[in-house]
C-alpha cells in the first residue's frame, strides 16, 4: 500500500471534497464520487486515508451461519483487524442496506486500531452508537440486520466498486460533509498541492464576495486586478 505523506495528509484535512473534485473533473476523473453516502454525525472529523478494501458478495444461505463468525480467517473480522493504522476501511456492499455491513463493536475495534475511517455503501446497525464515536464513517442508512442475511464477505484489500466508484487499494479516500471521493494513489500528492492552492484562492474570493464584489472577473480570475488583489491578500493573511 501507498503511504501518504504527512504533509499531504496534512493538506487534504485542510480542503473540501468540492475542491478536489474539480481537481480531478480537470483532469478527465468523473466516478470518483462514493454515490449515496453520508456521515454518521455532522461533528465528525474530516476522513483522510489510504483504502484498504472488503468486498461483500451475494450471501448464500448455506455458507453464512452466525457460526462462520467463529473463524478467525473470516474476512469481514480479519478485514477489521488487518486494515493498517492511518487507512480507511472501504467496503462494496453493493449499494445494497437491507442488511448492516458492520456494528459499532467492529467500528469501535477500527478507532481503537488507530484505523482513519470507515465507509460503506449499505449501512451500519448501531448507527446512532457509531456517531457518537467521534470517528469518520460513512453509509448509505441505518441497518439492523446482521451482514449475514444478505452480504458475504469474500475478498480483502482487491479493487472494489463502493457506490459507483473504482476503488483500488491504496488510493486516497478524503470525506467530508459532502461526501467522500477517492484520489488515485498515484495522482495524491498533485491533487492535494492543487486543492490546497485552490482553497486559498477559493477563502480570498469568498471573502470578497461577502464584500460585495461580482463574480464577474473574479471567479474565475479572468481580471488582471483579481490576481493582484490575490496576492496581496497571500501576503497579509500568509496564505
Amino acid at each position: 500500500m501507498t503511504k501518504l505523506s504527512d504533509v499531504t495528509r496534512n493538506k487534504l484535512k485542510s480542503i473540501s471534497t468540492a475542491t478536489v473534485a474539480t481537481a480531478l473533473y480537470k483532469r478527465g476523473f468523473r466516478t470518483q464520487c462514493i454515490q449515496d453516502v453520508h456521515p454518521l454525525s455532522p461533528d465528525q472529523p474530516t476522513l483522510v486515508g489510504e483504502a484498504f478494501t472488503l468486498r461483500y458478495i451475494p450471501a448464500r444461505e448455506d455458507l453464512n451461519k452466525l457460526e462462520v463468525f467463529r473463524d478467525r480467517s473470516h474476512p469481514q473480522r480479519k478485514a477489521i483487524e488487518d486494515c493498517p493504522p492511518g487507512a480507511v476501511l472501504v467496503m462494496d456492499s453493493r449499494k445494497n442496506a437491507r442488511a448492516a455491513s458492520a456494528g459499532a463493536i467492529l467500528v469501535t475495534r477500527l478507532m481503537k486500531r488507530g484505523v482513519a475511517g470507515v465507509v460503506t455503501d449499505g449501512g451500519f446497525r448501531d448507527a446512532a452508537e457509531i456517531g457518537k464515536l467521534g470517528f469518520p464513517a460513512y453509509h448509505q442508512r441505518p441497518s439492523a440486520p446482521t451482514n449475514l442475511t444478505l452480504h458475504q464477505a469474500i475478498e480483502i484489500n482487491g479493487p472494489i466498486g463502493c457506490g459507483d466508484a473504482p476503488v483500488f487499494p491504496g488510493d486516497v479516500i478524503l470525506g467530508d460533509g459532502d461526501g467522500v471521493y477517492v484520489i488515485p494513489a498515484h495522482l495524491a500528492d498533485e491533487i492535494a498541492n492543487e486543492a490546497f492552492e485552490m482553497t486559498a484562492f477559493e477563502d480570498f474570493v469568498t471573502e470578497e464576495v461577502h464584500n460585495g464584489r461580482s463574480i464577474f472577473g473574479l471567479y474565475p480570475a479572468t481580471d488582471e486586478q483579481t490576481l493582484t488583489d490575490f496576492a496581496a491578500w497571500r501576503k497579509k493573511t500568509g496564505r
